[in-house]
């Protein structure tokens, strides 16, 4: 089984449109939660979260939220479902 951990930020177009930044991938959870703090600074929106599964049958388990800031299209669209 191998964990891995992913930032991806978000921002606005010039026509107010959000679009995703680089997905980046990181070591460890600190190092996810220290770079989504320092891009929520920046950003319109910011989510880091992990994986686990196995590469080679290519069985994941769920994305866990480890941090969540701003606008973030995927959680608002799971948020509003859940509504």
């Amino acid at each position: 089984m191998l964990t891995y951990f992913v930032v991806q930020s978000f921002n606005f177009t010039p026509r107010g449109a959000i679009t995703a930044g680089s997905a980046v991938e990181v070591q460890d959870i600190e190092h996810a939660l220290r770079l989504a703090e320092k891009l929520a600074e920046c950003s319109a929106g910011v989510v880091a979260f992990s994986r686990t599964g196995d590469p080679a049958s290519g069985e994941f388990d769920d994305a866990v939220i480890l941090y969540a800031n701003g606008t973030v299209p995927v959680l608002e669209a799971e948020m509003s479902v859940a509504c």
